[in-house]
C-alpha cells in the first residue's frame, strides 16, 4: 500500500489573520511526500534531510485520511520539500496535502481535490500548527491559481488562474504561523477587508501590497523590501506572517526586485506561478 505525491507552494495575496478571509497563489516549488501503509496501526514520520524536524502534522494527515477512508492502517510518511520551513511560503499546507493525497493514492481512495484539502485543514488544525486553520494557503497548493476562502467556513469563494513571474526574499530568521500575535493582526481587520474586495474583483497585485504594509505593521516586519520592489512589479507582499515576501509581474520587474533583495541577508530566488495545484506521482 504505496502512495506518492507533490503539492506546490504558496504566497500571500491576504491574511486570513485580521478577518478569517484569506487568499493565495501556488507557485512553482514544491513538498513531495511517499507513504507506506501497513497493519502496524502506528503512523511515524520523517523530512528529508532534517532528523529533528516536527513530523506532527504529516503525521495526523495520514492518521485522518485512514480514521475517514482507511481500516486502522498504520506506516510511514516521508516528506522531501523544496520550501524553506517557516518562512511563509506555506510549507505546511504543502506538506499536508502532499500526504493527504499520497495517503488516498495508498488507499486507492478517490476524493474531489477540496475534500482531500479539507482533510490536511483539519489535521493542521488538530496539529496546532496553524491559527485560522489555514484553507487559503491550502486551497491555492491544492488548486493551483490563485484562491479566495473564508477560513471560518473552510470555504472556497473565488479560485481564478494567473500566470505571474514570481521574485521570492527569505530572510535567515524564521516565523511559525503559530506564534502570530492574532490581537494585532485583528487590529488592521478595516484593511484587511478592502485587500479583500481588491481580491474578489481580480485585482491581485494591489491587494498584496496593500495587505503587504499593513501586516508588516502589524506583525512587526521591515516594509524596505516592498518599497525597494515597487513600483515595477504588479504586487509586494509579506508571505503568510513572515518572514518571507514575495513579488509578482512580468520577467524584467521581479528580476530586478531579485536583485535589490540580494542587497539583504537571506536567500533569494526567481519562479512562476503554478496553475496546476498537487497532484498524486
Amino acid at each position: 500500500m504505496h502512495g506518492s505525491a507533490r503539492a506546490p507552494a504558496a504566497g500571500t495575496v491576504l491574511n486570513a489573520l485580521a478577518t478569517g478571509r484569506g487568499s493565495a497563489f501556488a507557485i512553482d516549488e514544491y513538498v513531495h511526500a511517499t507513504v507506506d501503509l501497513d497493519d502496524s496501526g502506528t503512523v511515524t514520520g520523517t523530512v528529508a534531510d532534517a532528523p529533528d524536524a516536527d513530523t506532527t502534522l504529516i503525521e495526523a494527515c495520514v492518521s485522518a485520511v485512514v480514521d475517514a477512508h482507511g481500516d486502522g492502517e498504520g506506516g510511514h510518511v516521508r516528506t522531501e520539500t523544496e520550501i524553506p520551513m517557516a518562512g511563509g511560503l506555506k510549507s505546511s499546507s504543502a506538506a499536508a496535502n502532499a500526504t493527504v493525497l499520497a495517503t488516498l493514492a495508498a488507499l486507492d481512495v478517490d476524493l474531489t481535490r477540496v475534500e482531500a484539502c479539507r482533510l490536511g485543514v483539519d489535521a493542521a488544525r488538530a496539529a496546532g500548527v496553524t491559527v485560522t486553520g489555514a484553507f487559503d494557503d491550502a486551497s491555492a497548493s491544492m488548486l493551483g491559481g490563485v484562491t479566495v476562502t473564508d477560513n471560518t467556513r473552510d470555504a472556497l469563494l473565488d479560485r481564478r488562474d494567473r500566470d505571474w513571474e514570481v521574485a521570492v526574499f527569505v530572510p535567515d530568521e524564521r516565523a511559525y504561523s503559530a506564534d502570530a500575535d492574532v490581537e494585532r493582526c485583528e487590529r488592521v481587520a478595516p484593511t484587511a477587508r478592502v485587500v479583500e474586495e481588491l481580491a474578489r474583483e481580480g485585482r491581485y497585485g494591489e491587494a498584496m501590497t496593500v495587505n503587504g504594509f499593513a501586516f508588516c505593521a502589524a506583525l512587526d516586519f521591515d516594509t524596505e523590501p516592498m518599497v525597494a520592489a515597487l513600483p515595477e512589479v504588479a504586487g509586494v507582499s509579506l508571505s503568510g506572517t513572515g518572514p518571507s515576501y514575495v513579488a509578482v509581474g512580468e520577467r524584467a520587474a521581479v528580476t530586478a526586485a531579485r536583485d535589490h533583495w540580494n542587497d539583504y541577508e537571506g536567500t533569494t530566488w526567481l519562479t512562476t506561478t503554478q496553475t496546476e495545484g498537487a497532484r498524486p506521482t
